[in-house]
């Protein structure tokens, strides 16, 4: 393993008060060779560099433990991470806290085939994949709120994401949207569409990580009650004409 890499990840590490073993670091690397690899063929990510993929994509995807600290005393909660792209956040969580369950959801195949690779060369289990758009697969009752916690770092406005997300969430349960540090005023515009959808905002945490300039904040959104059924609307909606 690359001695930088070890340095870097562990300084990340112990900022968000993580204790991770060499071999799940190890682990981490081999993810990041293989983002690398698969980059070259296929448009996954555009941060390539190594200090910038472990600040940008593990610790970022990581810091959702500043919202669940009981995720290091190995609970078994079953998140979906929507739009996952090359795997951020769930895969980062799942290398960490192994317990977890993680579906990993994207719309395009390619990414799909990606996350089965790295999954398989892992060795990883209690971990899937789904190539569905989140309109569709939101209404399917097999996964419509059966959800403990959805995550999305997905670049769209929160009453999006909120009609993305929020119907695969159970009652009790959270949608976390992985946001820059300048939210209030997106926040504010997304309150009425997040009420009607089930949930409330719970909470918002502002942190630094090290290695980046910009802040990052964490939307904490409980879920009250069902999602009406009309939600969410037919592919492409939530995107064009977003709940206010």
């Amino acid at each position: 393993m690359n001695s930088r890499f070890q340095k870097l990840m562990e300084e990340g590490l112990e900022n968000l008060s993580i204790d991770l073993s060499n071999r799940q670091i190890d682990i981490f690397y081999r993810y990041y060779e293989l983002l690398i690899d698969w980059n070259n063929v296929m448009n996954l990510t555009a941060i390539t560099e190594l200090d910038q993929v472990i600040y940008k994509h593990f610790l970022d995807s990581l810091s959702l433990i500043k919202a669940f600290p009981e995720f290091k005393e190995g609970c078994n909660k079953n998140i979906i991470d929507l739009g996952t792209g090359a795997g951020f956040p769930g895969l980062p969580l799942k290398i960490a806290f192994p317990s977890l369950k993680i579906t990993l959801v994207d719309s395009l195949n390619k990414r799909i085939k990606f996350l089965d690779a790295v999954i398989d060369e892992l060795e990883l289990a209690d971990i899937n994949t789904i190539h569905r758009r989140a309109e569709d697969l939101g209404k399917d009752d097999l996964y419509r709120e059966k959800f403990d916690i959805c995550v999305s770092r997905a670049v769209a406005n929160l009453s999006t994401l909120s009609e993305y997300c929020i119907p695969f969430v159970k009652i009790g349960g959270r949608f976390i949207s992985y946001k820059a540090d300048k939210i209030e005023d997106e926040l504010k515009m997304a309150q009425h569409a997040i009420h009607i959808l089930g949930g409330c905002v719970e909470n918002t945490i502002n942190f630094r990580l090290p290695g980046l300039e910009a802040g990052r904040t964490l939307i904490i959104i409980k879920k009250n009650k069902l999602t009406p059924s009309i939600y969410p609307r037919k592919a492409g909606l939530p995107g064009k004409e977003p709940l206010r």
